[in-house]
């Protein structure tokens, strides 16, 4: 009898906690989700000034001061929404270049996602852009890295897609990435999906690997005297004057 209650005893101390505290947790997130949740509608419809805790509480049902056990105020809660939307956000365009096939393939893909994302904003529920919560949210710390993580995405799918000859390889990939964000950031100014399928063609054809771009990249490494792909011979530069003549004192 004691052995069988050694055994009892050993198992409910070391299963049963770990059951336990894996269902208080799921509890925890599913909290935590309704009130973040809740609290995004509540923006969307009335405003950022216009929520409070108290009201959070009337729209879950969540006593405040359990509110004020997940989080510190209407902002955290913000914020904890924010962190879940660009953690959502990377991993789809991840998803997106993995799914694709060339490389070229995968840049155009990612850019495509990217502006598609860009379009949406924050809106208000009048389907108007909500300019004070961009601009809380513009101030968060999670801006900066997942911006960092976005420009390192495309930054590394334009090396692949320079070393398969799909894109130019006359301007740093960094600089090509910087244009890319920059130029598809502009995305979420325009009127219609057809607009920024626009956007996505003109960014993609300042990428393309041009005829041009290629001569200048080859010419880059033609010692003088030689000639260049265009049959043009490379003047040199030091001593001479016009035509390659060299000059006189």
């Amino acid at each position: 009898m004691s052995q069988v209650s050694h055994n009892l005893s050993v198992h409910h101390t070391g299963v049963m906690p770990k059951l336990w505290n894996e269902t208080i947790d799921a509890h925890r997130r599913e909290v935590r989700d309704a009130i973040v949740d809740s609290t995004t509608s509540l923006v969307i419809e009335h405003g950022l000034r216009s929520v409070t805790m108290s009201r959070i509480a009337d729209e879950t049902g969540i006593g405040r001061a359990t509110l004020y056990r997940y989080f510190s105020g209407v902002e955290a809660i913000l914020l904890a929404w924010h962190e879940r939307q660009i953690t959502g956000h990377l991993e789809h365009l991840a998803a997106v270049r993995d799914r694709a096939g060339e490389p070229g393939e995968r840049l155009k893909a990612v850019l495509e996602a990217y502006a598609l994302i860009s379009t949406r904003g924050h809106q208000n529920a009048h389907g108007h852009r909500d300019t004070e919560l961009e601009a809380f949210l513009h101030r968060d710390d999670q801006v900066a890295p997942a911006r960092q993580q976005l420009y390192d995405m495309i930054r590394d799918l334009l090396i692949d897609a320079a070393a398969a000859g799909e894109v130019r390889n006359d301007i740093a990939p960094d600089e090509l990435a910087s244009y890319c964000l920059n130029a598809l950031d502009g995305a979420s100014a325009l009127p219609s999906r057809a607009a920024v399928h626009r956007l996505i063609t003109v960014t993609l054809a300042g990428l393309r690997a041009t005829p041009l771009a290629r001569a200048t990249t080859s010419a880059a490494h033609i010692r003088p005297g030689e000639s260049d792909p265009a049959g043009h011979v490379q003047a040199a530069h030091r001593g001479t004057g016009r035509r390659g003549s060299r000059t006189t004192g």
